[in-house]
């Protein structure tokens, strides 16, 4: 395999965008049965609303002629059937089109996720700068926004974008054709009138809305991002007295936020104002065009009516044209900024299954062989291990030491195939690249330097690494790690850990950790700095434990580790240095 160096770290093509963007926006639509339901509710809802100024207007001017009653019942029974109908398609036309369109964010997100899970962990957001480094606490709020509020956004493709231009425009189509025929003038009037208001109100709606609709995402996603900030970091910043700044920062966000809100409220608005006018004077002319007709007997006093009347029911419907442009811009914001979050490509340095990749049977603890050209985090432009030649027997138990940055957290992540490798890798003879990634993490399993503790009970922060495990398994697991009094004394498996573990230790989180590897039976595990946030006597006896518990089940363990193990519990010492293996 070869790594390709990026062109520029975290970048996307271009191209690549915008054909990812294009896709997110179909897989948005609903299916064309659905959405043509909708549309066509829409449409025969506009269709009552013109239908019923227009039948209005023709009853109370022929009503003022007083004319018989059996001139007029069917405008009067039509006028009430319009009324009905305008509520009755329009309820309907919500409930199809919502229904059609929030159907989608389920396919949206499973879509979204099915192509995270590959990148994770190292490929998600893979910007890092020199030293290999990615503040993920920092990106938090921008991901959650991407993948919430943004994912929000798209049913809008559907509902404010495509639905209204289309049953809009056939109504409005119908309309300048209804005019036409009682008035071709008035027609004509219409037609030129309702050209001239779309391309001022697309324009108004540009010009006021434009930039705050594009930058509303951006600007959701900075508050979310500053108040996950705020709100994970809450104990550092009171301690170092820097609340009030990351709160200034939360506020200088909202209030830009706000800002752009209030801009878009207020393009709409003189959009809407705009497209009033354009009402107006398609009245005015259309009383220019047919009073001259009723004079000349071409036009009667009913027909007038209508006439003057039926472009303000047109332009009622035709309001919803020019905003249609403004929530395309709203909807391909967030279109781009979920492409932006999920390359269509898997960047490089993340290992993927082949098209070929087999299945992974290890009977037992296997042998592990590394012959390593070179590795680097994804999205960097250098490597971060080079010339790095490994061979674990079955059962020996490593440390693994060397200085920060020198690369110790990368190997980890190679051998349980988060980060991919240029050369080669095998596990009893079978190659990694060509068996399923799954398959190598069963067998490899990895308990980091900063476990993830979920905020709910012990028992629940076990199972997940084995589901069909017993209580009796789970307190057996618990004291092999040397948490058995620990768990009786907080009253057994229902005990809190709280959110990302705050109500226990650094070193009760790192046994925990080292139980749910253990409840996993990974025939191979690797232990990142397991005593980086714990003091020197609780870190020696995790140490101990690890390394004797790993010699009790005969599994193979690499302990990363800067503190000094008695040479009884290991079999081999390696220091890297620089991103190579030194002796």
């Amino acid at each position: 395999m070869s790594l390709a160096e990026p062109a520029a770290p975290g970048a996307t093509p271009v191209p690549e965008m915008r054909e990812q963007t294009r896709r997110i926006l179909r897989l948005a639509l609903p299916p064309a049965r659905r959405l043509w339901v909708a549309i066509a509710f829409g449409a025969l809802s506009g269709a009552c609303a013109v239908a019923l100024l227009g039948v209005s207007a023709w009853l109370i001017t022929r009503a003022a002629e007083q004319p018989a009653l059996m001139y007029i019942s069917l405008a009067v029974v039509g006028v009430r059937a319009f009324a009905l109908g305008r509520a009755f398609f329009r309820y309907l036309e919500r409930l199809a089109g919502h229904d059609a369109a929030f159907g989608r964010l389920g396919a949206i997100r499973a879509d979204l996720f099915a192509r995270l899970v590959p990148l994770g962990p190292d490929g998600i957001g893979a910007r890092r700068g020199a030293d290999g480094r990615r503040d993920d606490r920092a990106r938090g709020g921008e991901l959650l926004s991407r993948l919430a509020d943004d994912v929000d956004e798209l049913p809008d493709f559907a509902l404010r974008v495509v639905q209204p231009l289309v049953s809009a425009g056939i109504v409005v189509l119908a309309g300048v054709v209804g005019t036409f025929l009682l008035l071709p003038a008035a027609g004509v009037a219409l037609l030129v009138v309702l050209a001239a208001a779309f391309v001022v109100g697309v324009l108004v709606n540009r010009w006021a809305a434009g930039a705050s609709e594009r930058g509303v995402a951006p600007l959701r996603a900075e508050v979310a991002a500053s108040v996950n900030d705020l709100v994970t970091n809450l104990d550092v910043l009171v301690a170092f007295d820097a609340l009030e700044s990351a709160g200034a920062r939360v506020r200088a966000a909202s209030a830009r936020l706000t800002g752009a809100m209030r801009t878009r409220a207020a393009g709409l608005g003189l959009t809407a104002g705009a497209v009033s006018l354009f009402a107006g004077l398609a009245t005015v002319l259309g009383l220019v065009s047919g009073i001259p007709a009723l004079r000349e007997g071409r036009l009667d006093g009913p027909s007038l009516a209508v006439v003057a009347l039926l472009p303000l029911a047109v332009f009622e419907v035709f309001g919803s044209l020019p905003l249609a442009f403004g929530a395309w811009r709203r909807v391909r914001a967030s279109a781009e900024r979920i492409a932006d979050t999920v390359p269509a490509t898997v960047p490089e340095g993340v290992p993927v299954d082949t098209a070929s990749a087999a299945g992974l049977a290890v009977p037992g603890v296997p042998d592990l062989r590394v012959r390593l050209a070179r590795a680097q985090w994804p999205g960097s432009s250098s490597p971060v291990l080079r010339d790095v030649a490994l061979d674990l027997r079955a059962g020996e138990r490593v440390v693994l030491t060397g200085p920060t940055g020198a690369g110790k957290t990368a190997l980890a992540h190679v051998l349980v195939r988060f980060l991919d490798l240029d050369g080669s890798y095998t596990i009893d003879g079978t190659e990694v690249h060509d068996v399923r990634q799954d398959d190598v993490r069963r067998v490899v399993g990895l308990v980091e330097q900063s476990p993830y503790l979920f905020d709910s009970d012990l028992r629940q922060n076990l199972l997940f690494a084995r589901d069909t495990a017993t209580d009796d398994e789970l307190l057996a697991v618990l004291e092999r790690v040397g948490l058995g009094e620990w768990t009786r004394s907080r009253g057994g498996l229902g005990t809190p850990v709280g959110e990302r573990g705050a109500l226990v230790s650094g070193g009760q989180a790192q046994r925990i950790a080292l139980a749910r590897a253990l409840l996993a039976d990974f025939p191979v595990l690797v232990v990142d700095e397991p005593t980086a946030n714990v003091d020197a006597a609780v870190a020696g006896r995790i140490v101990h434990d690890i390394l004797r518990t790993a010699a009790d089940d005969g599994r193979t363990v690499v302990l990363i580790s800067h503190l000094d193990v008695a040479d009884p519990l290991v079999t081999r010492r390696l220091h890297l240095e620089d991103g190579t293996l030194v002796a």
